[in-house]
């Protein structure tokens, strides 16, 4: 199982959109599966509100725990970090137009070209799309991370 199928597997137990993204990566942010589904709980659903999307939360927080700003250089590691998130985001956003969850929603997206992970996936549940697609971006950028 990869980890978009992963993720859609986190989602059809019940899981928030955050949740599934973070714990798709926990066996990388050492967080393991309890702990990401503890920190990203009240994330879903845009924090509640209808703000930031709960998989970009997610992906912007896996991508923060496996590039860390730490006490040593909190600086930097702040600025690698939200370097991060903002490339996360334009990535997602050129994809989908969208950030905010509320107005995600009503799109009603269908996979297609510009999702070729939910495109391969079948998928058709709107979130579901959103979440394979996010767990996706975030394995290219840490493949460019690697690279």
């Amino acid at each position: 199982m990869d980890r978009c199928e992963r993720a859609i597997e986190y989602h059809k137990r019940g899981c928030n959109c955050s949740q599934s993204v973070l714990a798709a990566f926990a066996d990388l942010t050492g967080l393991g599966e309890a702990g990401s589904l503890a920190i990203a709980g009240g994330f879903g659903g845009g924090s509640g509100t209808g703000e930031l999307c709960g998989a970009i939360a997610g992906a912007v927080m896996t991508l923060s725990q496996l590039y860390p700003a730490t006490i040593e250089d909190p600086v930097n590691g702040k600025k690698r970090a939200v370097g991060l998130a903002r490339e996360f985001q334009r990535r997602f956003a050129r994809r989908f137009g969208h950030l905010r969850c509320a107005d995600l929603l009503p799109e009603k997206y269908q996979p297609d070209e510009n999702t070729p992970a939910a495109l391969r996936l079948g998928l058709t549940n709107h979130c579901e799309i959103m979440i394979a697609t996010a767990v996706e971006i975030v394995e290219e950028m840490l493949s460019e991370q690697a690279a």
